[in-house]
């Protein structure tokens, strides 16, 4: 737990480095395009981040509850790129929080993770049509930090790079509007990652598992990889639907045509932002997941493929900076 507290400031400390340099650099493209003397930029840059944090604590309190601190912090960068009928879109999410309990006496306990989120994904579209698009993507997924099956955090049930997703494919993509569209396509790769030993050897995130011997000694190691080909299938949606209250919502849908194409991998995510002003924002964030491949166990120990669900409520300082193309 130590460690992991030491690992955590790190890249807490890293995240303040990150915050830093994305200042700079967008203040940077800010300055630059007061200048009327600039050529029209083919580039929209948009950058938001922010620290959201909680803090209770209990004295004589009948109900009963326990002292804690968290704190959550975030990236979300967009450069896009548009010119006659090329577009070409990324998106950068970085998301780190933790929760620690303290007792009484001051006593700490260990930290435990509430966040943990790398997401990169790259959009190339070629409009043929009015609205409609020839387009590649690109995605990966990870996180930072080890994640533990509390209350027993002795067991740790995932960790960087493990699972990692790496997703490619090529479709069509139908954009009517700025804030919605919608792309599928029937030629999409999936490619997990479990590159760790011990949750390899258990067969995490449907890899396949090692073979044992009659005395538990590994005879051949699980599979670090798992590759899968099928049909994709993406929704989003983002807009200011009233003032100061923006909405984003994002679906995913994905079959593997070379095993169970009936069960479909789900990926879905709700966030509504609230902005108060310029430095201050709350949000209300729900995801969704379901991944046949993925077996958890529930708290009777029966062991399968569940519907994952969470949901984040914040409030804290965000700051936005963007450059949009003329």
């Amino acid at each position: 737990m130590l460690f992991l507290s030491k690992f955590f400031l790190m890249k807490f400390t890293v995240l303040i480095a990150l915050l830093s340099v994305s200042t700079a650099f967008y203040a940077q493209i800010d300055t630059a395009s007061l200048d009327s003397s600039e050529p029209k930029k083919s580039w929209a840059l948009k950058s938001i981040f922010g620290v959201n944090g909680t803090q209770t604590s209990f004295v004589n309190w009948a109900a009963g509850g326990r002292n804690n601190v968290s704190a959550l912090g975030f990236i979300e960068a967009t450069a896009n790129y548009q010119k006659n009928a090329l577009k070409w879109q990324n998106e950068f999410k970085f998301a780190l929080g933790g929760l620690r309990y303290i007792d009484s006496t001051g006593k700490k306990d260990g930290l435990q993770k509430t966040d943990d989120k790398i997401d990169l994904s790259s959009t190339f579209g070629y409009e043929f049509k009015k609205t409609w698009f020839y387009t590649v993507t690109a995605g990966f997924k990870t996180q930072s930090l080890n994640g533990f099956s509390f209350p027993n955090d002795s067991v740790r049930i995932s960790t960087f790079m493990a699972p990692a997703y790496v997703n490619l494919s090529i479709g069509i993509e139908y954009a009517p509007k700025e804030y919605f569209n919608m792309y599928i396509s029937p030629l999409a790769g999936k490619m997990t990652i479990v590159n760790d030993e011990v949750l390899a050897n258990a067969g995490a995130f449907g890899v396949e598992k090692a073979i044992l011997n009659t005395d538990g000694s590994v005879l051949t190691a699980g599979k670090r990889i798992r590759n899968e080909f099928g049909a994709y299938f993406r929704v989003k949606f983002q807009k200011e639907i009233m003032k100061n209250i923006e909405m984003k919502t994002r679906v995913e849908l994905f079959s593997n045509y070379l095993n169970n194409p009936e069960n479909i991998d789900v990926n879905a995510e709700n966030i509504f932002a609230f902005k108060v002003n310029k430095w201050f924002s709350a949000s209300l964030q729900w995801n969704l997941q379901y991944d046949d491949d993925i077996a958890i166990r529930d708290s009777k120990g029966n062991t399968g493929p569940r519907t994952q669900f969470k949901s984040v409520l914040g409030l804290g300082i965000s700051y936005t900076l963007a450059n949009k193309a003329k």
